[in-house]
């Protein structure tokens, strides 16, 4: 049955099969995400359909977009019928996704809850194999002035300067700050480490009448709010 058809670029394939058809005259929201992927390759090989080829492509990672988002342009042209020009494509579609979903997110100006702080950070920091630390800068309506990475570090932790941060909070004039930083082991549990630089951070912005809301600690997950947990 499939064997005919394998052979068979998309242009010959039946109308039904059509991934650009099918999004034409059924919309987008209709097609699967390998039918997606498929119309970014435009075509499959000799031997496998463009859907097929895609199919293999999201079995690789669980059918888990964000983990398709991580596959570099290397990773991708190991799958046999992924060339540079297709694995480019893929990484270009998804990394506009991804913008995409952060400036969604940016537009929730006005911090409301620990999770409005996730939403905002997740699409920063998720997906990144290191550590960073960013601090979120607020006025008095609890309305983002700013978001600055304060340091990058590697998979095992990171350092921060409390004299820059509060010195870019009194440059910004802000009243209060969110710290948030990510764990790329998955681990939510906040260290020893971590426990101690929000003390540190807290007691220094009081010194300046700043408040610190609240820590968040980020993974692609979840988060753990020191607010929420009654750590602060």
């Amino acid at each position: 049955m499939n064997n005919e058809r394998i052979n068979l670029s998309i242009k010959k394939w039946a109308e039904d099969d059509r991934p650009r058809e099918k999004l034409l005259q059924k919309g987008k929201a209709s097609l699967s995400d390998s039918e997606l992927i498929a119309i970014l390759l435009g075509s499959g090989s000799r031997n496998e359909s463009a859907v097929e080829l895609s199919k293999r492509i999201l079995s690789s990672t669980h059918h888990n977009l964000n983990e398709l988002g991580k596959l570099s342009v290397n990773q991708l042209c190991k799958f046999k019928g992924i060339g540079p020009a297709k694995a480019v494509t893929i990484v270009a579609a998804l990394e506009l996704g991804r913008r995409r979903r952060l400036e969604e997110t940016l537009e929730q100006k006005k911090i409301t809850s620990s999770n409005s702080v996730y939403e905002i950070m997740l699409p920063i920091l998720g997906e990144l194999p290191h550590e960073e630390f960013w601090i979120i800068y607020l006025n008095n309506s609890n309305k983002i002035i700013e978001q600055f990475q304060v340091s990058k570090g590697g998979i095992t932790g990171t350092l921060v300067d409390v004299r820059i941060t509060l010195k870019k909070a009194l440059e910004l004039g802000a009243v209060s700050l969110i710290l948030v930083h990510n764990h790329p082991s998955g681990n939510l549990k906040a260290s020893e480490a971590d426990k101690q630089l929000t003390k540190k951070l807290k007691t220094a912005a009081e010194s300046l009448d700043i408040k610190v809301l609240d820590h968040l600690i980020v993974t692609e997950k979840s988060y753990l709010s020191f607010a929420d947990e009654g750590m602060l």
